[in-house]
């Protein structure tokens, strides 16, 4: 019998049960669409998932997709209490290491191409946060799965507008 909530469940739930989004195209809105029924932790990724699917969208822009249901059951092993506050922001590199991404943790994204980061959505410690994929396209940076109901990437004119005045939590520069 498997358990609501742990890895294999999920797995099963991911890849059998639910509908699968499009394989190979960048995830936007969590909150909209297949990959909002899938499910990361004890919770539905629509609450939870930016964390993989962050990872996703780096593998896709890389050319090296993988199937999301994969990805979240890799990262379960880094979700912090049982999903419900999603993965560890640190472990992030440990998930593109495992598919076969090169990364670079770095804390200034000025020469960085395409990167993932994470913030707070408001106050540290006091709001949740938020895990992106980001690629600089000229003077602006298209940011993926920006909100949770918004099905387009967002196109934002500096760092500062995709995170806030705070200091980001977790930067990691794509290669």
């Amino acid at each position: 019998m498997l358990i609501k909530g742990s890895r294999r469940y999920n797995l099963r739930h991911n890849t059998e049960r639910a509908e699968q989004p499009d394989f190979g195209r960048m995830i936007n809105g969590q909150g909209v669409g297949k990959v909002s029924q899938l499910r990361y932790g004890i919770c539905r990724m629509s609450f939870n998932g930016c964390e993989v699917i962050a990872v996703h969208n780096a593998l896709v822009y890389l050319k090296k997709p993988c199937p999301l249901g994969e990805i979240a059951f890799y990262m379960e092993r880094f979700r912090m209490l049982l999903g419900f506050f999603g993965c560890n922001a640190y472990k992030i590199g440990k998930a593109l290491t495992h598919f076969g991404a090169e990364y670079e943790r770095v804390k200034d994204v000025s020469d960085a191409k395409a990167f993932i980061v994470t913030f707070w959505t408001k106050r540290p410690f006091l709001s949740s946060i938020h895990t992106v994929f980001c690629v600089r396209e000229g003077s602006s940076i298209k940011v993926y799965n920006r909100y949770n109901g918004c099905s387009v990437a967002q196109m934002c004119g500096s760092f500062e507008e995709v995170v806030g005045k705070r200091p980001p939590i977790a930067i990691y520069k794509i290669s």
